[in-house]
């Protein structure tokens, strides 16, 4: 099975890596406790053939010096086996949330030789971050990378995770990420990013939102943009659907930021299920940009995924979703959605979609639901007929099936709308302009370009959303 390298860069990223390798874990009926790992038994309900949990192992992990006789249906070795995350870069320029890795249940996991940190942090200076650490630390980072790329035997992809308000995730994240351009080429490079709510988690927010955007559009093969707004309206929901004593229980010890965090890693764990876990019609990773992203650049992709999931503690004690249309429903609702924008409002057009179903969907299933999303959605005239849709046996712990939708709409627009918005307002006044164009190797004129080729993109979308059909009269033959 293909392999992954997760990169969590910053604050956020290693907060939503501390809900990824739980979670992760907990895919193959695996269990983190403050004394090591345990197996699952309810993971296996839904799992046919345990040897398919086994198979899709070596994707995240390993066990030093036995993978090769890893039994998964023996608890004892499992209780004995010292699992270890085969691919984690864990980068910070302030190490509070990566110490808490040494000390958590999760302290064995890691290879402390991919731990790359720094004090006092990167000041949410995006310049900071991006030519000053960027440029100290990258030998650093590119033999980390290195390190564990040398682990894969099937590399197929980078998953990054950060935040683009403050000055690591946004600076020294895109760095990382232009070094993975340049070393790997030819590896699927995807992205997902955490954007401020309104720009108001720190005033110099709308200057690092615009210039990583702009690195994000130039190096990333696929971004998957993230709102905590939108995460924390679907984790009120699912709190106020709950009315009987378990969800008391929950109440009384909800982690709301630890259930957003599980939010998107569902999202990265279901978008790589195709490439890990069997299935009868497997959409491999390599397949989303190339059905997704129709035009260079256009590769901002809405996704929305139902049922939802939060921490793994709480995980099997979700309600089951028992119908396929509601499964469908839901996951097309804005409710869902991880960006606060509509990508199906009556204004915007589909550029290409996809579908993927873990567990028990069929393939009529997917056929009827479609034909519903197609009669209710506006398309470009091309993209209409083509819907790329995966079926994957293995569904995520706790469920017996679940969606993935990923939508590329004309609505990504608004984003780019209001970065550039949020900008000029602070850039019209000169504000803490002098805190970056101090930095050695930030000129002030990059400001203005990346402001320019955000609204570049913006009237791309636009002039998408505008195109009329061509029609083509047939050829006559005299």
């Amino acid at each position: 099975m293909s392999q992954f390298i997760t990169l969590q860069v910053g604050q956020c990223g290693n907060q939503i890596g501390s809900a990824f390798w739980p979670l992760a874990l907990h895919e193959y009926g695996i269990q983190t406790t403050t004394g090591g790992v345990n197996l699952l038994t309810r993971q296996r309900n839904h799992v046919k053939h345990i040897n398919d949990l086994s198979d899709a192992f070596p994707s995240f992990f390993y066990v030093p010096d036995s993978i090769d006789n890893l039994n998964f249906q023996s608890v004892a070795d499992l209780n004995k086996a010292k699992v270890k995350a085969r691919q984690a870069v864990l980068i910070d320029m302030e190490d509070s949330v990566v110490s808490r890795f040494k000390q958590g249940p999760l302290r064995q996991l890691f290879d402390q030789t991919c731990t790359v940190t720094n004090y006092p942090g990167s000041g949410n200076n995006w310049a900071i971050g991006y030519h000053v650490h960027g440029k100290e630390y990258h030998d650093r980072l590119e033999e980390s990378i290195r390190h564990v790329s040398e682990k894969c035997d099937r590399l197929h992809g980078f998953l990054l995770t950060h935040s683009l308000g403050g000055g690591t995730g946004s600076g020294l994240g895109t760095a990382t990420l232009k070094l993975l351009k340049d070393n790997y080429p030819h590896v699927e490079r995807i992205v997902s990013c955490v954007y401020p709510a309104n720009m108001q988690d720190t005033v110099t927010a709308p200057y690092n939102t615009l210039l990583a955007t702009q690195e994000l559009v130039e190096h990333a093969t696929c971004v998957f943009p993230v709102e905590n707004k939108a995460l924390l309206d679907i984790c009120n929901a699912q709190v106020n659907k709950r009315e009987n004593t378990t969800q008391m229980n929950y109440n009384a010890s909800c982690k709301p930021f630890q259930d957003m965090n599980s939010i998107i890693v569902s999202m990265l764990l279901h978008l790589t299920s195709g490439s890990r876990f069997p299935g009868s019609l497997n959409m491999d990773m390599n397949e989303v940009a190339t059905n997704l992203v129709p035009y260079p650049k256009l590769h901002y992709i809405f996704s929305s995924i139902s049922p939802i999931t939060l921490s793994a503690p709480n995980m099997c004690s979700m309600q089951e979703i028992k119908l396929q249309d509601e499964l469908f429903t839901n996951a097309w609702s804005r409710n869902n959605q991880l960006i606060k924008l509509d990508p199906l409002q009556p204004t915007s057009v589909i550029l290409a979609a996809a579908h993927i179903a873990r567990g028990n969907t069929t393939l009529s299933d997917m056929k009827r639901n479609i034909e519903r999303f197609q009669n209710k959605s506006k398309f470009t005239s091309w993209s209409r007929d083509c819907m790329k849709i995966g079926l994957c046996s293995i569904p995520p712990a706790g469920h017996s099936s679940s969606l993935l939708c990923l939508l590329n709409s004309s609505t990504m627009s608004l984003l780019f709308k209001d970065i550039i918005q949020e900008f000029s307002k602070l850039y019209k006044k000169k504000a803490h302009v002098h805190h970056y164009t101090q930095v050695h190797g930030f000129e002030e004129t990059h400001f203005m370009e990346s402001k320019e080729n955000i609204l570049n993109l913006y009237e791309c979308y636009t002039e998408i959303r505008n195109m009329e059909e061509t029609n083509i009269s047939r050829l006559q033959i005299s």
